[in-house]
């Protein structure tokens, strides 16, 4: 699959971490949301790309409505 940025082929997938933190000053008192998706980077151009965890997603989808 293709970069969507510069429709490069030279893409390699990577596993990461990510602290997500909530915006605004009612983040700061919400806990941030560990999360480690597997991250496809284009190694020409830098576009990253990842999809948050099913179970993740769902937490920061009931933080974000409270």
């Amino acid at each position: 699959m293709a970069c969507v940025r510069c429709s490069s082929d030279h893409r390699k997938t990577f596993k990461a971490e990510m602290n997500i933190h909530f915006t605004g000053r009612e983040g700061w008192v919400k806990p941030s949301l560990w999360v480690f998706p597997e991250v496809t980077v284009c190694l020409d151009c830098g576009f990253a790309e990842f999809l948050v965890p099913t179970a993740e997603l769902g937490k920061l989808a009931e933080d974000s409505a409270a």
